[in-house]
């Protein structure tokens, strides 16, 4: 059993770009699949879906190939976790790395962009930063 699986995830998805797989798979959850939404959203991720059924759901992702530009996903970093929650205001929505990166936040209207909770205005749990 895991302690965090959300940052099992964003491991797995920084492991699998750094090893150029074009695509990784790991346990299912509604979390997940949010946050997955949010990547491909904002242009980090191609796509991804759910197989199988019950405890046996599997969540794939499949990754963006590095271009001679560079790559899409720089990095993923876990901000809140389970031994130090971290929660912002609407107002003191981070940005990350000046602009170019994406917050990920879990708010009472879902898991969004830091763009879609400035847009909503809504705050809510800072759940990673991705550049």
């Amino acid at each position: 059993m895991l302690t965090d699986p959300i940052a099992d995830m964003l491991t797995r998805i920084r492991n699998a770009n750094l090893a150029r797989h074009q695509r990784v798979v790991m346990p299912a959850s509604r979390m997940k699949a949010d946050i997955a939404r949010v990547l491909r959203d904002e242009g980090y991720i191609l796509d991804f879906g759910e197989e199988g059924e019950g405890v046996l759901r599997r969540l794939w992702v499949e990754l963006k190939p590095r271009t001679p530009e560079g790559q899409a996903l720089n990095g993923l970093r876990r901000v809140s976790r389970p031994g130090l929650r971290v929660y912002t205001g609407r107002r003191e929505i981070p940005t990350v790395r000046g602009g170019l990166g994406t917050a990920v936040l879990s708010t009472p209207a879902g898991v969004m962009s830091d763009r879609e909770a400035r847009r909503a205005g809504v705050g809510g749990e800072v759940v990673a930063h991705v550049w």
